[in-house]
């Protein structure tokens, strides 16, 4: 499960670190503490935020690459079936779909609250993460 820091989602979302804890404190976004007591945000409570949201902020671009459609964002619905996999990203007030075969999405391992990158060139989406 990926899990966030109150700086990531500040840039991830436009925001300040200060209103990214303000908004923790008021339960907008729920809280884990990291082992060294540290607050974090799960990847599943960030999606939930992000979908309510109308507009998010759009960070830079993970990898360089040609293409110039990318909307990076976070994950916030995979659906796995026997061949295929939909994958629905929000990307500040954008929400883009794409539909995978089961092998690539799990390949790329993605999962609802990550962050992960939608490449859009004619017709085709393609998802990227950062590599581990």
């Amino acid at each position: 499960m990926s899990q966030y820091r109150p700086g990531q989602l500040a840039e991830l979302l436009g925001v300040s670190t200060d209103t990214v804890r303000r908004w923790c404190d008021e339960g907008k976004l729920e809280t884990v503490r990291s082992e060294g007591g540290h607050r974090m945000v799960e990847g599943r409570s960030l999606a939930r935020f992000v979908r309510e949201q109308d507009d998010a902020y759009v960070p830079e671009a993970l990898l360089s690459q040609s293409a110039r459609n990318r909307f990076s964002g976070v994950v916030t619905r995979v659906e796995r079936d026997k061949l295929t996999a939909v994958i629905e990203l929000r990307a500040g007030r954008f929400r883009i779909v794409s539909l995978l075969t089961r092998e690539a999405a799990d390949d790329l391992r993605l999962e609802e609250g990550d962050l992960a990158t939608a490449v859009v060139k004619a017709t085709d989406v393609i998802m990227e993460v950062a590599p581990l």
